[in-house]
């Protein structure tokens, strides 16, 4: 009886591990079919050793550092902390809002070694990124160990990760904002709705200044029309952003984007194109509009209120990108 039953036992168990292999079999075609090559979901999967990277600093100095250690002096110097309000100190930024920017001064960083070919990043923010290790706080450091090793691709591919300070409502396209000749197909422009956090000198601005300070400044870019007699907006973008000015000179009339003349007569002084009232006369220009910076991308201020109400990390990025992915690169 023993040997008969031990017969069975074991017929019985080779059934059953011959049941095993197939299922495994089939589960493992299943998992290769949809494209599963890891237990994360969402593509984010680990691949490869942290980078290290190295600051090209103004002086000539250089110095060598992680590329986590690199994000977090960025996050700290694209972010930092808010403005006191009132007799308070400065405050942070809401952890996931810190995630949120560490992502993409993370894919900022890999696109600008990938399409380099080497491991020097410039520290300065007119090259690369602004770059302030004195002002990282806890939060910043917790905000960029939550993603660590995060990058956003599209169609496997690192993208090029625009972000500014505040969209006044809805952000712009590339060829808007940034005067590209083609809009990457991960760049939407996207309503943010209504701010409540946003500070009113961010949110709304206005600004007065003499045709004559504005000839002065288109010159220093080579745009000479002789002394400025008008200034009129040509065309508007998807976003309603101002994308051609039409200036009329004792030289002749010449058209500039929208881009250039925010740039040449100050991105602190014409926060935005996203213009709402333009006028010229008497020798002066007058405008107000909304929001500040270029626009594409993701919008630092709305981050901030997307982090408030819970969104993660994640989630705050896909808002502002179209049809990407975001990996994991290295833990």
């Amino acid at each position: 009886m023993r040997r008969r039953w031990r017969a069975m036992d074991s017929a019985r168990l080779r059934s059953m591990a011959i049941v095993a292999v197939v299922l495994l079999l089939a589960l493992g075609g299943l998992f290769l079919a949809r494209g599963r090559s890891g237990p994360e979901e969402g593509g984010r999967q680990a691949g490869r050793d942290e980078p290290t990277v190295t600051l090209v600093f103004e002086n000539g100095r250089r110095e060598s550092m992680p590329m986590e250690q690199y994000v977090k002096g960025v996050v700290a110097g694209e972010m930092g902390r808010l403005p006191p309000r009132g007799e308070t100190e400065e405050r942070d930024w809401p952890e996931q809002a810190y995630a949120a920017q560490a992502i993409l001064a993370r894919s900022f960083a890999v696109r600008y070694l990938e399409e380099t070919g080497g491991n020097e990043i410039p520290a300065e923010h007119e090259a690369a990124q602004a770059y302030n290790p004195d002002n990282i706080t806890q939060a910043i450091e917790r905000g960029v160990e939550r993603t660590r090793g995060e990058v956003m691709t599209y169609q496997g591919e690192t993208v090029r990760a625009w972000f500014h300070s505040y969209s006044g409502g809805r952000t712009a396209t590339a060829r808007e904002g940034l005067g590209q000749e083609e809009d990457p197909p991960y760049i939407k422009s996207v309503e943010t709705g209504e701010n409540e956090y946003v500070p009113e000198d961010v949110a709304r601005w206005q600004v007065t200044m003499s045709l004559e300070e504005v000839g002065a400044a288109l010159r220093e870019r080579d745009i000479d029309v002789g002394r400025v007699r008008d200034i009129r907006i040509a065309e508007r973008g998807p976003s309603q952003r101002v994308t051609v000015f039409e200036i009329e000179g004792t030289e002749g009339t010449r058209t500039v984007s929208g881009n250039d003349f925010r740039l040449a007569v100050g991105p602190e002084r014409l926060k935005s194109t996203l213009i709402d009232n333009f006028e010229v006369g008497n020798g002066m220009l007058a405008a107000s509009g909304r929001g500040f910076g270029h626009g594409v991308g993701l919008s630092q201020w709305d981050a901030y209120k997307f982090a408030r109400e819970g969104r993660s990390p994640e989630e705050i990025v896909e808002f502002f990108f179209d049809g990407i992915e975001i990996r994991r690169l290295w833990d």
